[in-house]
């Protein structure tokens, strides 16, 4: 390995070390991402790393107890395996992870791909027409929530995340997909509703689901 990495350009060996690293920060790598700005989609150049130095990133990975599973449908290296760390989700993001799977379905199916577009507003809307979200969320909740699901490349917004408002735009990735699955969605839902009359132990157990559920994917 340190073979292979010495035959490298200094900037090819530079840009293979920030892809395996991102690789463990993102858990994964989209062959296109969203300008944070204009939100208009642009070449991944870690993708390309990917394609590029596949065999040495699956064998570097190995010893780590992990791999790199490739989705050709959603265009994505993921890193998959027992060495994965794993992340805590807390409970108020595990509820708008899946209001976001909600609203991109729900516009995958009615407007097609470039209608992935949400905002505060609807994510709220959606949150109480499914009784999903009956409380105001303070602003570290929303702020963690959004933090997590864009590190993960869940979703993309325009500018530094204290500045979104109400009716910024806020891109939805594919990669929704892989992260909460259609089943997931239902199941939860459902576990949500019925523990409106239920007492705390089925709370307890829908949020030990969801965490249990999301860290898997």
């Amino acid at each position: 390995m340190v073979n292979y990495m010495e035959g490298l350009s200094v900037t090819e060996a530079d840009r293979l070390r920030k892809t395996i690293a991102g690789l463990f920060r993102q858990t994964c790598i989209l062959q296109e991402k969203y300008d944070p700005v204009t939100l208009v989609p642009t070449d991944n150049e870690q993708y390309e790393v990917c394609v590029r130095h596949r065999a040495f990133i699956e064998a570097y990975l190995e010893v780590l107890g992990c791999e790199l599973s490739h989705d050709g449908q959603e265009h994505v290296f993921r890193l998959t395996g027992e060495g994965v760390p794993c992340e805590q989700v807390s409970k108020t993001a595990t509820i708008l992870i899946l209001l976001i799977k909600m609203i991109y379905r729900d516009k995958i199916m009615g407007n097609g791909l470039a209608a992935t577009v949400t905002n505060l507003s609807e994510i709220r809307e959606y949150g109480k027409n499914t009784n999903l979200l009956n409380r105001k969320l303070t602003e570290a909740e929303w702020s963690e929530a959004l933090s997590l699901m864009k590190r993960h490349q869940i979703i993309e917004y325009p500018g530094a995340l204290r500045d979104i408002a109400d009716e910024t735009p806020i891109y939805i990735y594919g990669t929704i997909n892989l992260y909460c699955s259609l089943a997931m969605l239902n199941e939860l839902t459902e576990l949500y509703g019925e523990e409106n009359t239920a007492d705390e132990t089925a709370k307890e157990d829908f949020y030990q689901d969801a965490y249990e559920q999301l860290g898997r994917d």
